[in-house]
């Protein structure tokens, strides 16, 4: 299994079965398909491959600006490979990839990857002005001896709406880490470099891991958090505040994570952090007594929404 950077880096030797599009947060949408298309390829002897692209073509098509990720796109590229993915291909997207005519395109996805079966929704489209849309594809592949199937979007049965990136996106800025986490199969995550911060916390009982979040990725609704931290292969519970902690006048935006029942320094080491549920808007208070306290009460809030989380799952 590997994570190639450009299409023109990759020369297969076998023929494969892909798939193409953005992933961002490989939600149980892209799950579901990336299954069955594995299965798929395996069955018939043939490399299951994902093709993705970085940056987003929103921002180079529409100008999308500021924090817009789900997820980095090395963290992309293993949830893909996790899924039994063989090849997984992060093609640049700028003005040039942009304007590449669909025939060229099909020519290079033959060329590198011995294509022999392509799976795209209904409404994908690639190429210069999405002329490789559906119709053209099932034309090149009669043509060209590749299969297209086109795959349906899988329904959430609890929100009533098609899965998306999107709706996932807004779900996350609202802080509905609940509904999040039915999109998307698990809890939302943010990973970075322990980094250091104020150190108020370790002063009021509380010492925090402030981390060093890739300012790409979309960070939730300010507010006080319950969830997970992995520290490489151990796992804790944790109690995450994102934004500018009004109490003490700190300016700026951070993740800071208490971690529960934990006492080691970790600086420099690469924290994730899971949101599972939202607790509390982010307030400021009447002096740090009346911080400690509601601290308290978060993290007796927070441990028991946890448990009960473990023991449901």
């Amino acid at each position: 299994m590997s994570h190639i950077y450009g299409l023109s880096n990759v020369n297969l030797q076998q023929p494969s079965v892909l798939t193409i599009g953005v992933f961002d947060g490989v939600h149980r949408g892209h799950q579901h398909l990336i299954k069955r298309l594995v299965a798929k390829a395996h069955a018939n002897n043939m490399l299951a491959v994902v093709m993705t692209f970085f940056p987003h073509p929103d921002r180079v098509i529409h100008g999308q600006e500021g924090r817009y990720y789900l997820m980095k796109p090395d963290e992309k590229a293993q949830a893909l490979l996790d899924l039994g993915i063989d090849v997984v291909i992060t093609h640049h997207f700028d003005e040039q990839a942009r304007r590449v005519r669909a025939t060229t395109f099909v020519d290079q996805l033959i060329h590198h990857l011995q294509l022999k079966h392509l799976w795209v929704g209904a409404d994908f489209g690639f190429g210069f002005k999405r002329e490789g849309n559906v119709p053209f594809l099932i034309e090149q592949g009669a043509e060209r001896g590749f299969e297209v199937t086109v795959v349906d979007m899988i329904s959430s049965d609890e929100l009533g709406e098609n899965i998306s990136s999107t709706l996932i996106r807004e779900l996350v800025q609202s802080g509905k880490m609940e509904d999040t986490r039915k999109l998307l199969g698990r809890g939302y995550c943010l990973a970075g470099e322990v980094i250091h911060g104020k150190k108020l916390g370790r002063t009021i009982g509380f010492p925090t891991a402030n981390i060093d979040v890739w300012d790409e990725q979309i960070i939730p609704l300010f507010g006080v958090y319950t969830g997970w931290a992995y520290l490489g292969d151990e796992r804790f519970m944790a109690m995450t505040n994102v934004g500018i902690s009004p109490t003490v006048d700190y300016k700026g935006v951070t993740v800071e994570a208490y971690l529960l029942d934990f006492d080691r320094e970790i600086y420099g080491e690469t924290l994730t952090i899971t949101f599972e549920k939202f607790l509390r808007p982010e307030a400021k208070f009447n002096g740090l007594d009346e911080l400690i306290a509601q601290i308290t009460r978060d993290v007796e809030e927070g441990r028991e929404y946890l448990l009960a989380l473990e023991a449901g799952s």
